[in-house]
């Protein structure tokens, strides 16, 4: 009744043109929605900085600018039946609201998302030693984000169908078809289907995570990026291995840093039998307890194997806090104890023997 009676009051005004009480209209409805969106974030501001909650603050900053556009959106649909329209400009007011208005919440709730997930994922340091649970909630985050924006556009693109009127008809009439249809469709997508369902699987399950040692495809490499279908692998040589998704379910790897990234590195020398292996087990622990790169936890060295060509294989084993330093202290103690093997032991270094039998001349001459 009072809207009624509002309309009925602008349309009554003998001296103001139509179209200037139009923009008149449009102005105060614009100038509301400001002042509200000012008054409201204000009391938000205060809010958390009351709360003393810098996280409540960033998410309120950073979306201040698209709730601004969504009040002034919300406004201007409103007023529609106050303005002096004709039907098919008023249609095509309503069209244009039920588009832009879904978009714009979409868009917000997208920001809004990421906004939170960029706070919680701040909070989750990967760069200390210790980063397993940084890294599992990193790895969560990111994938639960994806799947949320990805829910959160879909719906909003079917809200946006479903303010024009022969979308939504055309829609009631497909659904009886919506069976087979839907079976071609989801024979087509079956690949992608397949990546987003292991999508969400791993975020449950957690085979791996972000900066994650893994060795996939026969490949060295620290998972840089998890998608929602495909991971990308950040291989030692600085190539990108991308690898879907499924096969981190499906497939045999290895991961190195599942439950911890210390690792135990082994080096290989292949010697001579005559080599004094007590020496040089003292020798390859003077070099491995004096290099910075071992982290105090074990060392050992012993003859694990004796080949056909007469050599025997003697192992060194060494721990690290993480793979990469493992790698370096592994080449640290080989130079180091085949340049000792050199210098100091030179009948370690392998020689190939033979047996040689000697037979006297024999002679022809007449006695």
């Amino acid at each position: 009744m009072r809207q009624a009676n509002l309309t009925r009051y602008w349309r009554d005004l003998p001296d103001v043109p139509t179209w200037l009480g139009d923009v008149g209209i449009v102005a105060l409805a614009v100038l509301t929605a400001i002042l509200l969106h000012a008054a409201g974030f204000a009391l938000l501001a205060r809010a958390a900085r009351r709360g003393d909650s810098e996280g409540g603050a960033t998410i309120i900053e950073r979306s201040r600018g698209l709730a601004r556009w969504i009040l002034i959106a919300v406004a201007l649909a409103s007023i529609q039946p106050l303005l002096h329209l004709t039907r098919s400009e008023a249609t095509l007011w309503g069209r244009v609201a039920g588009l832009v208005i879904p978009g714009l919440v979409g868009w917000f709730a997208v920001v809004t998302l990421g906004n939170v997930v960029d706070i919680l994922s701040r909070k989750a340091d990967i760069s200390v030693e210790d980063n397993l649970r940084a890294r599992r909630r990193r790895t969560r985050l990111g994938i639960l984000q994806r799947i949320g924006a990805f829910a959160i556009v879909m719906v909003t693109i079917c809200m946006m169908l479903m303010s024009i009127p022969s979308v939504r008809a055309l829609g009631v009439t497909l659904a009886a078809s919506a069976g087979v249809a839907g079976i071609a469709v989801g024979a087509a997508a079956q690949p992608a289907l397949k990546n987003l369902i292991a999508g969400v699987q791993m975020a449950i399950t957690e085979p791996i995570r972000l900066d994650d040692v893994v060795i996939v495809e026969g490949e060295w490499g620290r998972v840089e990026e998890i998608r929602l279908t495909y991971v990308i692998v950040k291989i030692w040589d600085e190539r990108r291995l991308v690898v879907p998704v499924s096969k981190f379910l499906e497939h045999s790897f290895q991961n190195w840093t599942q439950q911890s990234a210390k690792l135990m590195g082994s080096v290989f020398w292949y010697l001579d039998p005559a080599a004094d292996i007590a020496q040089l087990r003292e020798q390859a622990g003077a070099i491995i307890t004096a290099n910075p790169r071992w982290d105090g936890r074990f060392w050992n060295l012993q003859v694990t194997d004796t080949k056909p060509d007469g050599s025997i294989e003697v192992r060194g084993l060494m721990t690290a806090k993480d793979a990469a330093t493992a790698f370096d202290l592994r080449c640290d103690v080989r130079e180091a104890l085949l340049d000792y093997v050199k210098r100091e032991m030179p009948d370690a270094i392998l020689r190939r023997r033979a047996d040689v039998a000697i037979t006297p001349a024999r002679s022809d001459a007449p006695a």
